[in-house]
């Protein structure tokens, strides 16, 4: 047994949404990885860079689904490989001789660098710490990882412990055990997968094809980009208002009115897009407090009947999908297959309601602010909402599919939704305007505009002058059957 095989801890099989990042991963090594995540936070105040990078390896430590890497088989299977031990990845940089004029172009080079730089996912550990030293006593810090070993709500947990561990010297023994990503395993066992398949199956029943914003749209080869938006802060409170005083959740009115946007683009009024869900059970004590990949993303099939109060659809949704609650643990290949179906969707939809990091001033001499994060996402677009201050989000789209000036009427388009949801619930859903701005002024008088002069004359007249001018020019086509104007005349004078 060599030193390399002794260091193996466990081998454990990936997940259906594991084995997909890492197709992805390996299918074009020389295109951008679009499955990273990474949060960056400013730290303020005397910064001992040892103890915090003592903290960051107590994380690997604490955690060993960060100490993952992948291997694949001979017979084509993944799986996953624990380490016991591995090196922290750190890296530092000090831009305090940077102008300040140039600084903060520099720093958003090195976080974007770092970004971009592909994981090889068979040496662990697919984490890295960077450490950007902007003056005296100021400090960008960030850390990034690949999605297959963690998710959204793993970097929330990472970035609370990773605070906790540098203000008590590395210690772990202040925060709660670290369950193993086993109990999670053992608890899908436990899963009626015939059962979730049933109920998806009758979910998804006469879905009239996918639905799609780019159909045939090739896989990504280009990073995602974003655009944020808000509610101002009296529609939010209107809108909070409104549900909560129908029991209906923030997030069930967000996909509603993802569902009516999405509507208005593709002309549907059966529409499904990608729902993420955390996947951590709450049946599985300390599944908030574990790190690893555990999110899920499974279709949100919303009807659109017009004549339904906008009251009553969301009264509708949430009930639908409390009744799929206990179905989300299948994987999004698995749902197709229990449908019929090889593609359902091409738009996505995430809410953020994992725990945020608040750091209080006063509470020790380095601060934490300006926590930002990227998540990674794959879908031509998809929008990304959560609890906060204010309502709103951001639309992460490709750039080589939409344009920021499209995404920006997407998003007007949805707080005009949004707007009319805080104001006018019993409005009928084919009441609500879902067209993109200055769609409506270019149908309604640009496309019609009638204010020219014309001539008095039958149909029938101008149809023969047609036939006069352009006798053999198509006038119909039909299931591969060509009719000019002159046949049509001639057809129509026998008759």
């Amino acid at each position: 047994m060599n030193a390399r095989s002794q260091s193996i801890e466990d081998i454990l099989p990936v997940t259906a949404l594991q084995e997909g990042m890492i197709f992805h991963h390996v299918y074009d090594d020389s295109a951008p990885d679009s499955y990273v995540a990474q949060v960056a936070f400013d730290l303020d105040g005397a910064l001992d860079e040892a103890g915090l990078h003592a903290a960051a390896g107590e994380l690997l430590r604490r955690h060993p689904n960060l100490r993952s890497s992948f291997r694949q088989r001979r017979t084509g299977q993944w799986v996953r490989i624990l380490r016991r031990r591995v090196r922290v990845p750190w890296h530092e940089r000090d831009l305090s001789g940077v102008p300040a004029t140039e600084r903060e172009r520099a720093l958003d080079a090195e976080v974007s660098a770092d970004r971009l730089r592909r994981f090889d996912l068979g040496d662990a550990p697919l984490i890295r710490f960077t450490l950007l030293r902007l003056g005296e006593e100021r400090f960008r810090f960030v850390l990034t990882a690949h999605h297959a070993v963690v998710d959204g709500w793993s970097m929330a947990v990472l970035l609370r412990e990773l605070v906790v561990l540098y203000r008590n010297g590395a210690d772990p023994s202040v925060l709660p055990a670290a369950r193993s990503h086993r109990d999670h395993l053992a608890w899908l066992r436990t899963r009626d997968r015939a059962a979730a398949e049933r109920a998806w199956g009758e979910t998804l029943a006469e879905l009239p094809g996918p639905c799609l914003l780019a159909p045939g749209a090739d896989p990504a080869t280009v990073l995602p980009e974003r655009l944020d938006f808000a509610l101002d802060e009296e529609t939010g409170a209107a809108l909070v208002d409104a549900a909560r005083a129908r029991g209906i959740t923030l997030n069930t009115v967000l996909q509603c009115a993802w569902a009516l946007v999405l509507g208005g683009l593709t002309g549907r009024d059966d529409v499904v897009f990608g729902m993420t869900v955390s996947g951590r059970p709450a049946e599985l004590d300390g599944a908030d407090h574990m790190v690893g990949l555990f999110i899920n993303t499974v279709p949100l099939r919303i009807r659109l009947h017009p004549d339904e109060a906008l009251s009553d659809l969301l009264v509708r949704v949430q009930q639908e999908q409390a009744r799929l609650l206990d179905h989300h643990h299948l994987g999004l290949t698995e749902i197709q297959r229990a449908a019929g179906v090889d593609e359902l969707f091409d738009a996505g939809m995430v809410f953020e309601n994992f725990p945020r990091h608040t750091d209080d001033p006063d509470s020790a001499t380095l601060r934490v602010r300006d926590v930002q994060s990227r998540n990674a996402t794959h879908y031509p677009l998809t929008l990304i909402s959560g609890t906060g201050e204010r309502i709103g989000g951001r639309l992460v789209y490709r750039p080589d599919l939409f344009t920021t000036e499209r995404v920006q009427q997407i998003a007007d388009t949805l707080v005009g939704v949004l707007r009319t949801m805080a104001h006018a619930l019993e409005l009928p859903v084919g009441g609500v305007d879902v067209s993109l701005p200055g769609e409506r002024w270019r149908v309604l008088e640009e496309w019609n505009d009638t204010a020219v002069d014309v001539r008095w004359a039958s149909l029938v007249g101008l149809f023969e002058e047609q036939v006069v001018r352009v006798s053999g020019a198509v006038a119909v086509e039909f299931e591969g059957g060509v009719v000019s104007y002159g046949e049509l005349d001639a057809r129509a004078n026998r008759v």
